[in-house]
């Protein structure tokens, strides 16, 4: 109820300063708006699609860093993600903007952009796949040493698969969150889509509809991934339930015959 009365009063002031008349609108129905966004749209889907390519599978190996029986590549990989985890993105950003080019590093836009949300998100990512292998029963691991694997073979065949089943669901979420670090385009100058918005805003005085049409945007966008998380886990845990059902059926056929004997 407060949240819809604040919605009514919202736009009751939006109506009240003109901000719905139609000519505040009508550019957003004319083809050089929707191109000049649409640029901003896809500069935000590639720095999430390259920043996510480098980041889950760089999580994944700092995850089996951390979980790694040699100290030599736990100790690293653990200040790796105590680090990054704790240090602001914008800090980041920061840092890549002014502080490597003083050292004589200067990235280009691009990078000083995607290289901070991958350091700041594989953190991430790496403690959800640690937690997702740490959350599986041990028995798993047992079964597979008692058939004469090695560590790295058991967590290669057995450990590894049903844990990136278990987590997929969360990484998928993560994706939200490593779109919303791309709107952090404006630090660096990198041209994306809230950077589109605030231009086309400032240039025709639509600030507010301008953020309002991309911020509708936004939430469609995390609503189809939102989607996507939602599906991936009724999936995953319809295939658990039947590899379950699978393997009690299994056990239950293995041992009828020495039931019927005991009996």
């Amino acid at each position: 109820m407060a949240i819809g009365a604040l919605a009514l009063l919202a736009v009751h002031r939006f109506a009240d300063h003109g901000m719905l008349a139609a000519d505040q609108w009508r550019m957003f129905t004319q083809w050089p708006t929707l191109r000049f966004l649409l640029v901003g749209v896809q500069a935000t889907v590639v720095v999430t699609a390259v920043a996510a390519a480098i980041a889950f599978p760089l999580g994944a190996l700092v995850a089996l860093a951390r979980l790694s029986q040699s100290r030599y590549l736990r100790w690293p990989a653990r200040a790796y993600v105590e680090i990054f985890r704790a240090i602001p993105i914008l800090l980041l950003l920061y840092v890549f903007l002014f502080g490597l080019p003083r050292l004589g590093l200067t990235l280009p836009t691009f990078w000083q952009l995607v290289v901070p949300i991958v350091a700041s998100n594989s953190a991430v990512i790496a403690e959800i796949c640690r937690a997702g292998i740490l959350a599986l029963d041990r028995g798993q691991s047992e079964a597979a040493y008692s058939l004469g694997m090695t560590y790295r073979r058991a967590m290669h065949h057995v450990v590894i698969p049903q844990a990136v089943r278990k987590v997929t669901p969360t990484l998928v979420g993560q994706l939200v969150r490593l779109l919303k670090d791309s709107t952090l385009g404006y630090v660096v100058s990198y041209i994306e889509l809230l950077h589109q918005a605030q231009v086309l805003g400032e240039y025709y005085h639509i600030v507010l509809p301008a953020y309002l049409v991309v911020a509708a945007v936004y939430v469609a966008i995390n609503m189809a991934l939102s989607r996507l998380a939602h599906h991936l886990e009724n999936r995953t845990g319809l295939r658990v339930r039947r590899t379950r059902k699978t393997s009690d059926t299994a056990r239950t056929r293995l041992i009828s015959p020495f039931l019927g004997r005991t009996r």
